[in-house]
């Protein structure tokens, strides 16, 4: 994964990360436990950090983003 562990998260971040997390797996109709959602889960974690900081910009973001 590809989480710093430098980083901190408020609790604000991980219930947009959480949601949008949740909504991607959804749409896909993926176990939220499975491979394919951490692998979700660590790009999601890449693209907050590139600026996708609401639910909706990271959904989008994760929708276009290769490999997903």
């Amino acid at each position: 994964m590809s989480l710093m562990l430098n980083s901190s998260y408020s609790p604000e971040d991980l219930d947009v990360l959480r949601c949008t997390l949740d909504a991607w797996c959804a749409e896909k109709r993926i176990d939220i436990k499975s491979a394919e959602a951490r692998f979700a889960a660590s790009a999601a974690l890449d693209l907050y950090q590139a600026g996708h900081t609401d639910s909706e910009k990271l959904l989008t973001a994760m929708r276009s983003h290769k490999g997903l």
